[in-house]
């Protein structure tokens, strides 16, 4: 007779090991189209708002801010970490969630009329500049230092609202989706309506070995063309009826078929000529334009406008001072459009190639003695930023990456086509041109 085998049956699965598993640590290779701002400065924004009571609504907007600002960066968490560079293969990346810093400040006898104004005093610009943190503030410090700053500050009737960002982390259009974002949060929404793209690999996945100076001072003594010289910062608000006169000015010759200059060309060249002129430039003396255009919709295939980091790049043209200023000014206004549309898919990729093959660390007077750049789009939708009690009264930049020839375009606070264009220059051409009737009767309503 057979035995009888007992034996319980082999078990389907079996049970080998547990552990836990914790999300990977919040890391953001920088990719070349950041690299080149790492010695570039934070960018500074300042937001001026009013407060329904007062100074007396404060406290509760500093709370509410804060904790919206935290669910921000859960979503735009580069923001949140710091720079490091590779040991071994000296590419640069964002590593951590050590935060943002949040400062807290008053100016009780300052009041949003003060600063918001149209015309404002020299008082009151130096005023602006003590509501931003970080001036001074190289990007390259991002090694140790927060990769945002937020200084909220008491006023009278309101609150400032400054931001500083480091440049090498994000560009402009990355800068106002996070600012939209944070305020739709602080209005109690559940999530951004438009959640940030973090591949940067989609943009460019070479890593490159950026050879870091040892400080922010050891990098600006080495600028050739040595310290850079005073500036003065004023605001030209231009209503819509100026910008639409500019924009007919520049095609009013064309000839038939051709294709329109649109309203940031004609008011670019506009603004160009009119700083020529200032500057008193001889005819031979080349002046150059700089427009730092967003890529997302040039690369092949085209990024979306969520992706989150730098997607710019400088586009340059140049001229004698003597044609520009002799030519009409459509001559101006078509260099521009011909520099900006021949910088296509294939365009981006050299730059990004000649980089690569050759790293630099910048400088301002890298952009020559004689130029002017644009460095904002008044397609920013900035008057947009709505943390709970209304659109801001005023937007401007902080002193950062001001540069003879800086210039900021926002769009008017009406919403309705007007344009302020911030702009830096030397004293002596800033007195001529605001004796410059061309380029006054074209900013009158």
């Amino acid at each position: 007779m057979a035995a009888v085998d007992n034996a319980p049956p082999a078990p389907v699965v079996t049970v080998t090991s547990t552990r836990t598993v914790a999300p990977a640590a919040a890391k953001c290779v920088l990719a070349t189209f950041d690299l080149p701002y790492i010695t570039f400065y934070y960018n500074q924004k300042l937001l001026l708002y009013r407060l329904p009571n007062g100074a007396s609504d404060f406290p509760d907007a500093v709370a509410r801010m804060s904790a919206s600002l935290s669910d921000a960066l859960a979503y735009f968490y580069p923001l949140a970490g710091r720079i490091r560079q590779d040991d071994h293969d000296g590419s640069l990346s964002i590593h951590g969630q050590h935060g943002a810093e949040v400062i807290e400040a008053s100016a009780d006898h300052v009041s949003v009329d003060q600063l918001a104004g149209e015309e404002c005093s020299e008082e009151a610009e130096k005023v602006m500049q003590l509501l931003v943190p970080y001036t001074g503030v190289m990007n390259l410090e991002g090694l140790n230092r927060p990769l945002l700053a937020v200084q909220l500050t008491r006023l009278r009737d309101g609150v400032a609202v400054g931001c500083a960002f480091n440049h090498a982390v994000l560009d402009g259009t990355s800068t106002w989706h996070f600012m939209t974002s944070w305020a739709e949060l602080c209005r109690g929404g559940g999530a951004p309506s438009l959640l940030p793209v973090h591949n940067r690999g989609m943009a460019r996945s070479v890593r490159v070995n950026l050879p870091l100076p040892a400080s922010a001072e050891a990098h600006e003594k080495t600028d050739p063309n040595g310290p850079k010289v005073p500036l003065v910062a004023r605001v030209f608000s231009f209503p819509p009826s100026a910008v639409a006169r500019a924009k007919a000015a520049a095609n009013a010759a064309l000839p038939p078929g051709a294709k329109p200059f649109s309203s940031f060309q004609s008011l670019a060249a506009h603004i160009w000529r009119a700083v020529s002129r200032a500057r008193a430039l001889g005819p031979s003396d080349i002046t150059v334009f700089a427009v730092f255009a967003d890529c997302r919709a040039r690369l092949s295939p085209p990024l979306p406008p969520a992706y989150f980091g730098n997607l710019i790049q400088a586009v340059f043209t140049g001229v004698p001072a003597g044609m520009l200023l002799a030519g009409p000014p459509e001559l101006a206004a078509g260099l521009l459009q011909k520099a900006i549309d021949d910088h296509d898919a294939a365009a981006i990729t050299r730059r990004l190639e000649e980089y690569e093959a050759a790293p630099k660390l910048f400088h301002y007077s890298d952009a020559g003695p004689n130029c002017v750049a644009v460095g904002s789009s008044p397609r920013f939708r900035v008057y947009d930023v709505d943390f709970g009690f209304g659109r801001p009264e005023r937007v401007r930049s902080g002193a950062n990456n001001k540069f003879d020839g800086m210039v900021y375009l926002y769009p008017g606070r009406g919403g309705d086509g007007g344009i302020d264009v911030e702009l830096s220059l030397q004293p002596e051409p800033m007195q001529r041109l605001d004796k410059d009737q061309d380029f006054l009767q074209m900013r009158a309503p």
